[in-house]
């Protein structure tokens, strides 16, 4: 998979892309991502890329024809139309749903918002969705972009050293992710349950999916409804959730 992001922000995309697993992953040719300048598509010597807007109000707006010309470079560069997203707090919540269809694209390209937004023109002509990365404002897309191209790549082939390492975690299936312990075995006079030293896979399997339920019950129960499970699973969430109440 590349990723394309267009931002006013290159170094600050980089230097967080650049660490950790996603580094290592870009290093080892597992995932391509590429940070543009969008002032480098300005049109005059001032690499101005934001206007007043028509109709009056408070701050500026961000011009189509820059972000217009950096998207056709892009283009040109992948020799495809990479699926175009555009971060605002106006699209749609960010689900480990939608980053499972999202990783089925070869190329995406991600466009960060600043001041008040986007020229609507732009938006309409080559925008195909708007991702919210939850119900608040932030000042810019750059957090947005990087919270969606870190949660996305981890998902691609390579990245991480083995697919179990997300297919187990929160979300992934419906569900919350089961505790998890370390060593020592007792730490501060709590001990970790027993069945997890036991030897028995199966148990441990049970335990984990049981133990993953009530955490969604507990701490997501808006979960639960969509949630696939088995009639005594589901019994099992609805007696933790009227416990709770």
């Amino acid at each position: 998979m590349r990723i394309d992001i267009i931002t006013l922000f290159p170094e600050m995309c980089e230097s967080v892309l650049s660490e950790s697993i996603i580094g290592r992953a870009r290093r080892a040719g597992a995932i391509d991502i590429c940070c543009h300048q969008l002032r480098d598509f300005a049109l005059d010597k001032h690499r101005r890329v934001d206007d007043s807007t028509y109709g009056g109000g408070m701050g500026m707006l961000m011009l189509a024809e820059p972000i217009a010309l950096c998207y056709e470079s892009i283009c040109e560069q992948t020799d495809a139309k990479p699926h175009f997203i555009y971060l605002s707090p106006k699209g749609k919540t960010l689900t480990q749903k939608k980053l499972k269809e999202l990783s089925s694209y070869d190329n995406i390209c991600l466009l960060c918002g600043h001041y008040e937004g986007v020229d609507q023109r732009v938006l309409d002509r080559y925008v195909d969705e708007e991702i919210s990365i939850g119900d608040y404002v932030l000042t810019g897309g750059e957090l947005p972009a990087l919270v969606l191209t870190d949660s996305l790549a981890r998902l691609q082939p390579g990245v991480l050293s083995d697919d179990e390492c997300f297919e187990l975690e929160s979300h992934y299936d419906g569900l919350l992710e089961y505790p998890q312990y370390t060593k020592p075995q007792v730490w501060r006079g709590e001990a970790i349950p027993d069945v997890l030293f036991s030897g028995h896979h199966e148990n441990i399997r049970k335990w984990r999916r049981d133990q993953s339920i009530i955490e969604t019950a507990k701490k997501r129960p808006d979960m639960i409804a969509s949630a696939e499970l088995t009639e005594k699973e589901r019994l099992l969430a609805e007696e933790i959730m009227r416990s709770a109440e």
